[in-house]
């Protein structure tokens, strides 16, 4: 692996029981590419902020959090790269939480893959603008509008959650109600959703265009209509009771946004995520 800086609050010392990864791949974008730049802009945009989070009352320092740099998997075909991703996450010690940190949405694929082999009942809880259930997307089956289809092929149905979608095809739309659990907004996640993912090992999925393009512009497919970044973050509170054993916060495009502001987003929303959850998670 390689990287630069760490990510805000990865020690050096100490058993690692929270394992950031870097995935910079954009190959499978549909739209504006940029997302191979994500890791390395989040990471130096985590340095503006606090380890310590007001709103949960817990610091970064304070989870086992480990920075293992970024996979070498720039030049890979698609996948390749789900493989690689697969064989870093399934190479972890079992209770150790992998944090993936985007790249584009198809390395999430590689990750449940891993993870599948010592949980086999395992849940996916998506946050996104787009349904990504397409069978292929211009000949392409591992293009990122197809990233939660292939994860569904992995899971099975009833197995994946969607949060947050507002954009898809007819046909997405269709097999979401048959095949997943769609749920009509982040905010009012149904008791009934929750109490059945409770009794399951899960793996939430952050791609950060869920978010409103006015709050985080620099995406590779920016859909309007979105949660702003304190409605995301109440929705990660509804689901802090949840077995949580991994997550990536995905598709931060840094070049389509000069401000520099949806890096710090990102940052800010992956140090609220991994301390939503990570604590939990330790207790495994």
């Amino acid at each position: 692996m390689s990287g630069g800086r760490p990510f805000l609050g990865a020690g050096e010392e100490g058993p690692v029981r929270v394992a950031l990864v870097g995935v910079p791949y954009d190959r499978t974008q549909s739209y504006r590419h940029g997302a191979a730049e994500g890791p390395r802009a989040v990471r130096e945009a985590s340095w503006s902020l606090e380890t310590y989070s007001p709103g949960l009352g817990l610091d970064l320092c304070e989870v086992g959090l480990g920075d293992l740099g970024d996979l070498e998997v720039r030049e890979l075909e698609p996948e390749a790269m789900v493989a690689e991703v697969e064989r870093a996450v399934a190479s972890l010690q079992p209770d150790t939480v992998p944090v993936l940190l985007g790249g584009d949405h198809t390395a999430t694929v590689g990750a449940l893959r891993g993870l599948h082999r010592h949980h086999p009942d395992l849940r996916l809880v998506t946050f996104d603008a787009h349904l990504d259930l397409r069978d292929e997307y211009e000949g392409d089956r591992w293009s990122h509008a197809c990233a939660v289809r292939r994860a569904w092929e992995v899971l099975g149905d009833g197995c994946v959650a969607l949060l947050g979608a507002r954009s898809g095809t007819r046909e997405e739309w269709a097999f979401a109600q048959e095949h997943c659990r769609w749920v009509h907004s982040a905010l009012t996640v149904p008791e009934t959703v929750l109490e059945e993912l409770r009794a399951y090992p899960v793996y939430v999925s952050l791609d950060l265009d869920v978010l409103d393009p006015s709050s985080a512009p620099g995406v590779g497919n920016p859909e309007p209509g979105g949660l702003g970044f304190d409605d995301l973050v109440q929705a990660l509170g509804l689901l802090r009771g949840l077995r949580t054993v991994g997550l990536d916060l995905v598709e931060t495009s840094p070049p389509w946004d000069p401000s520099g502001l949806t890096p710090v987003v990102a940052a800010k929303l992956l140090r609220e995520a991994i301390l939503a959850f990570c604590g939990l998670a330790q207790a495994r």
